[in-house]
C-alpha cells in the first residue's frame, strides 16, 4: 500500500530530503496511475457523467500538501481526484465513488465531481465553476474563528478566475485577514479557450493586488518549487497576514473532460510539454542523476502503485450499487 500523501509539513525553507523527494515521486505516480485507470474505466462505461482527469498537474497538489499541516483544509473544483489522494483519502473509496458504488466516499451518490471527507479535511470537489472559492473563504473564516491555526487551500482554474464571486471572496478575505491560500491551477486552456484569449493582464496572480493580496507565479510542473512557494504562502496566511495567491503554471495532457477531444491545441504542443516538462519524469531524472535511488527501486515503486490502483479498481467493481432508498437520504441536515 502506498503511503498517505498527507504528512506533517517541512516548514518554510527550500531544503528537501532525499526521502521527501522519493515520497513526492510516489505520490505523483499514484495520482497519474489512478487517473489513467479512471480514464480506462470511463471508456468502458463504468464511470458515468463527467470525468475530469488531473494527468500532468500532479506536482501542484503534491507540492502544496507537502508544505501543509494536519489542521489545514482543502476545497477544489470538479478536477478533484488528485486532490483527494494527496489529502490521504483511500484510493478504494475514491474509485468506488467514481463508479457510483456504495463503498465510495459519498456512498456512490456524488460521482467524480462531488466527494467529501471531513476526516481528511477535504471539503469537496465542486461542479459549479468558481463556487469553491467562497466556500474556501468561509473555511478560512472557520479556521480563524476556531483559532485552530489552520489555513484553507482553495484550488481553482484559470477559467474560474473571471467569476465575480472570486473577487467578492478576495475582498472579504483581505478585509478580515482570513487564512486562505488561493491556488490558481493555470493549465492554459480553461474549458477549451486559451487563457491569452480570455484573461486580460500579464499574471493571474496579480489579480489580488487591488485588495492588497500578495501573489506569486510558480512553475507548477516542478514539485519542489511548488513546495517552496507553498511554504511561503502558508506561513503568510498562518501568521495572521491574510490571504495569498499562488498561480501554478501547469498543463493538463487530456481534454477538459473525458468527452473533450481538445482540438483547440496541437498534438505537437502536448507532446512537447510531456517530453520537456512532465513533473514525474523531471523528478525521476533528478533522483537518478543525484543517485538518490536506482532503477530497480523505481520499478518497485511503480509495481507497488499499480497494485494499489488495481486493488482500488477491484474494490470498486465488487462494491454494490447504492440502494434506491438512498435517494431520500443526506438531503437535509438533521436538527
Amino acid at each position: 500500500m502506498a503511503k498517505s500523501a498527507s504528512r506533517p509539513a517541512s516548514k518554510a525553507g527550500s531544503q528537501v530530503t532525499p526521502q521527501e523527494l522519493i515520497q513526492f515521486y510516489r505520490d505523483m505516480l499514484l495520482i497519474r496511475r489512478f487517473e489513467e485507470k479512471a480514464g480506462q474505466l470511463y471508456g468502458m462505461g463504468l464511470i458515468g457523467g463527467f470525468c475530469h482527469l488531473y494527468i500532468g498537474q500532479e506536482a501542484v497538489v503534491v507540492g502544496m500538501q507537502a508544505a501543509a499541516e494536519t489542521q489545514d483544509s482543502v476545497v477544489t473544483s470538479y478536477r478533484d481526484h488528485g486532490h483527494m489522494l494527496a489529502c490521504g483519502m483511500d484510493p478504494k473509496g475514491v474509485m468506488a465513488e467514481l463508479t457510483g458504488r456504495r463503498g465510495g466516499y459519498s456512498k456512490g451518490k456524488g460521482g467524480s465531481m462531488h466527494m467529501f471527507s471531513r476526516e481528511k479535511k477535504f471539503y469537496g470537489g465542486h461542479g459549479i465553476v468558481g463556487a469553491q472559492v467562497p466556500i474556501g473563504t468561509g473555511l478560512g473564516f472557520a479556521h480563524k474563528y476556531s483559532e485552530d491555526n489552520g489555513v484553507n487551500m482553495a484550488y481553482f482554474g484559470d477559467g474560474a478566475l473571471n467569476q465575480g464571486q472570486v473577487y467578492e471572496s478576495f475582498n472579504m478575505a483581505a478585509l478580515w485577514k482570513l487564512p486562505v491560500v488561493y491556488v490558481i491551477e493555470n493549465n492554459k486552456y480553461a474549458m477549451g479557450t486559451s487563457v491569452v484569449r480570455s484573461a486580460a493582464g500579464l499574471k493571474l496572480c496579480d489579480r489580488g493586488a487591488a485588495y492588497g493580496i500578495p501573489g506569486q507565479q510558480v512553475d507548477g510542473m516542478d514539485v519542489v518549487k511548488v513546495k517552496e512557494a507553498a511554504a511561503t504562502a502558508l506561513a503568510h496566511a498562518r501568521g495572521g497576514d491574510g490571504p495569498y495567491i499562488l498561480e501554478m503554471m501547469t498543463y493538463r495532457y487530456r481534454g477538459h473532460s473525458m468527452s473533450d477531444p481538445a482540438k483547440y491545441r496541437t498534438k505537437e504542443e502536448v507532446a512537447k510539454m510531456r517530453q520537456e516538462h512532465d513533473p514525474i519524469d523531471r523528478l525521476r531524472d533528478r533522483l537518478l542523476s543525484e543517485k538518490l535511488i536506482d532503477e530497480a527501486s523505481l520499478k518497485n515503486i511503480d509495481r507497488e502503485i499499480k497494485d494499489v490502483v488495481s486493488a482500488a479498481t477491484e474494490f470498486a467493481q465488487s462494491s454494490p450499487e447504492p440502494d434506491p432508498s438512498e435517494l431520500w437520504t443526506d438531503i437535509l441536515v438533521e436538527a
